[in-house]
Formats: C-alpha cells, structure tokens, sequence
C-alpha cells in the first residue's frame, strides 16, 4: 500500500513554527498530502527526588499535547484536514531525525526560520553538515512571511 507524502512540521511555542505549519498546509493542499505536526520534549534533569522528576516529564508532554492540539485544529480550520500529530522524547534534533529516517512517508521536513536573528538550532543542524544526507526535502519557511504572501508561494 503506498503511503501518502507527509509534510512533517517541528512546532514550539514561537511565532515561526506557526508560519511554517501554515505553509506546510496550503502546500499539501495544493498537492494532495498529508501535513504531521510534531513537537519534541527534552528529558527533565536528573533529580534525586523521582516522583517530582516524573510529573515535570508529563507536565511538559501536556503541555506539548495541548499546543499540537491547538495547532491541528488552525490547521485544520485552513485546509479541512486534521493533520496528525505527536510528541517525541529526546534531543530535538536527534529525535526529529530519527523519526525522518523512520518514516519515509515523509517527503518534507518543514522548519520555520525566525524572522531576525540567528535562524535558530533546528535549522542550523539541518541546513548544515547534514542537508545533503536527509533521507527528504527541507523546506526552511521565513518567520516574517506575511500571511497573503505565504498564500502566494505556497
């Protein structure tokens, strides 16, 4: 069975993420694909005290549910599809690359660049030393698009 070419969207809690997740939708609008929506949370610090260790982990997965959640449901008010999504454990790019390499699905990572400053880590480990060993597209999408021209190059 073929499985459906995935846009597959990092999303956190900055304003880029949200730019890119709105491109990544009117992309596979346009295209007939499929958008997943993911976020990663970083394992807590060791502590001595376990119990408070392990309600800061679910805090934090909550937390990252709630916000893919609110995201699926913009996404899906713009392009009619709730896109999928999950969380992953682990250093942000070490997990996002394993979850590419895992699916090969997934025909575009899209990351949102901010729109001053540095473009952030996640575009500096994927753009960097290993853009030319990614098993998929890498699509870097400007934080400061405005929304009419993001609808224009989509």
């Amino acid at each position: 069975m073929h499985e459906a070419a995935t846009y597959l969207v990092v999303i956190d809690d900055s304003p880029e993420s949200r730019v890119a997740m709105r491109f990544a939708v009117l992309r596979a609008a346009h295209v007939g694909a499929d958008v997943r929506l993911i976020s990663v949370v970083r394992p807590t610090e060791f502590m001595h005290f376990g119990a408070l260790q392990s309600a800061m982990a679910a805090e934090a997965e909550e937390e990252a549910l709630a916000l893919l959640s609110q995201l699926a449901s913009e996404a899906e008010a713009m392009g009619g599809a709730r896109p999928a999504t999950s969380v992953l454990q682990g250093d942000p790019a070490g997990a996002i690359l394993a979850h590419v390499k895992d699916n090969p699905g997934i025909r575009a990572l899209v990351l949102g660049t901010a729109s001053r400053g540095t473009p952030g880590p996640l575009v500096g480990f994927f753009a960097g030393e290993r853009a030319g060993s990614l098993p998929c597209v890498l699509m870097l999408v400007p934080g400061g698009l405005d929304p009419d021209r993001l609808a224009t190059i989509a």
